[in-house]
């Protein structure tokens, strides 16, 4: 009896150690780390707002190339920047609180739930002009809350439970999403197919105010919720006994996941595999703290898209590609190779 005592004391000493943790290693070594992400950020965007089916440079700029740089290449950009961060941002925030691997937007029909609201209101609404945002952000919730229901049991919540829910919701939204297209004339079809695989270039400077707004408020709630989220991650019943409040925690989680995913969805389509990859690798690099790991992963993000659009954009310039077969191509050898070496 004096033994079970003990050991539960030192596990409880344990989680309350991991919980209260300075950054790992260093704060030196995690703010250089920041420093080297944000500098890296910087001169991603500076070489992709280069580079196009018409080369620029930044030092000699005509009229009609002044226009290009400014009123095309960095509203699409910058709006991928924001993208990518809202989709490692959600896909941090969700592995962490559901203490699964393969929680991520797009494999638990998150991403279809905004895809299907941000549907709606193209063909029902498309007069109004945030009506886009509004309704993903509506079906992203929608489309959590159910997943989240289904996964539960008496028992708990297993990786099986959990991917299989994923797979529910995703497959009947996209029956949903297919009966709306015959709605729809060929010009539209195909612009909101092509969109649907993930698509920047209908970027606007207001689609970019609205996803960043939703970043800093992503980062902002998440990073808050940080330290209870390394609570959870060792386990619910651990951390209610450290005073979590672990239903407001659900709560605040699950609503800053469904707007950062509603509002990269309207701007963006279904961008597969950030919020998966990028959580993943962050994490191999400087641990699980979710005060590094939520802020890195939204630089790590950012960068991904980025990357990934400048190749849709020049692969076989002057056509395109959608963004979501890029980070699809990209994504899912690197999975594959993460799964084999852990």
């Amino acid at each position: 009896m004096k033994n079970g005592k003990q050991k539960t004391k030192n596990r409880r000493l344990k989680i309350f150690a991991f919980s209260t943790l300075h950054f790992p290693q260093s704060s030196f070594s995690a703010i250089r780390l920041g420093v080297f992400l944000f500098v890296l950020l910087v001169l991603t965007l500076c070489i992709a707002a280069l580079l196009g089916s018409e080369k620029l440079s930044f030092f000699d700029l005509n009229e009609q190339q002044k226009a290009i740089l400014f009123d095309i290449r960095l509203p699409r950009i910058l709006l991928g920047a924001s993208v990518g961060a809202s989709l490692a941002l959600a896909g941090a925030s969700l592995q962490s609180l559901l203490r699964n691997p393969l929680a991520e937007p797009y494999l638990l029909g998150v991403s279809n739930g905004a895809a299907l609201g941000t549907m709606l209101a193209f063909v029902f609404f498309a007069q109004i002009e945030f009506a886009r945002p509004i309704f993903a952000f509506a079906g992203a919730s929608l489309a959590t809350f159910a997943v989240y229901q289904m996964a539960k049991s008496r028992a708990g919540m297993n990786v099986e439970r959990l991917v299989l829910a994923g797979v529910i919701v995703t497959t009947f939204l996209s029956s949903i999403i297919v009966l709306l297209t015959s709605l729809l004339d060929a010009a539209k079809l195909r612009s909101f197919t092509f969109w649907l695989l993930g698509d920047l270039s209908q970027a606007t400077k207001n689609g970019f105010y609205l996803s960043f707004a939703a970043v800093l408020i992503g980062v902002f709630v998440l990073v808050s919720q940080s330290r209870a989220l390394n609570l959870m991650m060792i386990g619910e019943r651990d951390a209610f006994d450290f005073g979590v409040e672990i239903e407001k925690v659900r709560l605040l989680v699950f609503a800053a996941a469904s707007l950062l995913v509603g509002t990269a969805v309207a701007a963006s389509g279904s961008v597969g595999y950030v919020g998966l990859i990028v959580p993943h690798l962050v994490r191999l690099a400087i641990g699980s703290d979710n005060r590094l790991v939520i802020p890195f992963s939204a630089l790590v993000g950012a960068i991904f898209v980025i990357f990934a659009d400048t190749l849709a954009r020049t692969l076989i310039a002057p056509r395109e590609l959608p963004v979501g077969a890029i980070t699809a191509l990209i994504g899912a050898p690197l999975f594959i190779y993460l799964l084999r070496r852990n």
